[in-house]
């Protein structure tokens, strides 16, 4: 699995085998909790900020729109954002983007798109709870905490490492269930887009 340049990879490993004789198949998962499609709290920007469990449930669950952004080859400034197909009273906003296709390598790839500092702003004032990306950060690799800081001290939810290759743009119905790790900085999530 692709994991951001520098976080914990994945190591998925047997503690208890029926084959050596133990009652049942026991297995243990390490990962940093950016790992995958993921969920990131307040906390991982902002010191002292709330943390995954206070992630409110509402934000992630609700009427979505996927919005076709492969068209940037740099990353989104507000000029393009509002080139995109938003409409007004969008809450839940999942990009797709160019990275899409990143997800086809087998090493993290700095070059993907994200939102700057601008679009995130722009984004704020839509009034949108919750953004989603195709790849590990929503943020420029390059200056990844001002993006971050602004949508997560408006109180947007960031949802990271989404897969929509196969994903048409058009309203969805998102249902995105993160893990409650208490005090953590991220949340793994399983996130689903169902048609209306």
């Amino acid at each position: 699995m692709v994991v951001y340049k520098g976080d914990p990879d994945v190591v998925l490993s047997r503690v208890a085998s029926l084959a050596a004789g133990d009652l049942a198949n026991v297995s243990r998962l390490d990962f940093g909790v950016h790992t995958g499609t993921h969920v990131d709290a307040p906390v991982h920007f902002i010191e002292g900020a709330p943390g995954a469990e206070d992630i409110p449930l509402a934000a992630l669950v609700g009427p979505a729109r996927v919005v076709d952004a492969t068209g940037f080859v740099t990353d989104i400034n507000e000029s393009a954002m509002r080139g995109l197909d938003i409409p007004d009273g969008t809450e839940r906003l999942l990009l797709k983007t160019r990275n899409s296709r990143l997800w086809e390598k087998s090493d993290f790839s700095a070059g993907f798109s994200g939102l700057t500092e601008d679009a995130a702003h722009h984004v704020v004032g839509l009034g949108v709870r919750l953004v989603g990306i195709d790849y590990l950060s929503i943020a420029p690799h390059a200056d990844p905490a001002p993006t971050h800081v602004a949508l997560l001290q408006a109180g947007v939810v960031i949802l990271e490492g989404l897969d929509l290759r196969g994903v048409d743009p058009g309203e969805y119905t998102l249902v995105c269930l993160p893990l409650r790790l208490v005090g953590a900085d991220g949340a793994p999530a399983r996130a689903v887009l169902l048609r209306p």
